[in-house]
């Protein structure tokens, strides 16, 4: 029963992070942590066999996949992003102009 509760919570926060406008980088932590957590939560049931590793092995995997998604992000160098919202209401992120550089946004 706590297994089929952990399943859920896991899909319910997937699901809601969804819902959030994310950068590349959020994006990439977010689906590590859901990969690395059900990755983790397979490892821990096959190595312990009960409920309490698999809890350790998906916080655990959660975690790493995390760190692993955020590190692997490709960094644009030399290049700030701003993010910018259209007419219709639609956010987007795109190099700065020259306001930003100039202060006069």
């Amino acid at each position: 029963m706590i297994i089929k509760k952990a399943i859920l919570a896991v899909l319910m926060t997937a699901a809601l992070a969804g819902c959030e406008t994310q950068t590349e980088g959020q994006q990439r932590a977010t689906t590590g942590a859901l990969l690395g957590g059900a990755g983790g939560a397979l490892v821990g049931q096959a190595i312990g066999g009960n409920t309490k590793s698999t809890v350790i092995g998906a916080a655990g995997g959660a975690l790493l996949g995390a760190v692993v998604g955020s590190a692997t992000t490709p960094q644009r160098r030399g290049e700030q992003l701003c993010r910018y919202q259209d007419r219709y209401g639609r956010i987007y992120t795109a190099p700065c102009d020259d306001r930003y550089y100039n202060g006069d946004y």
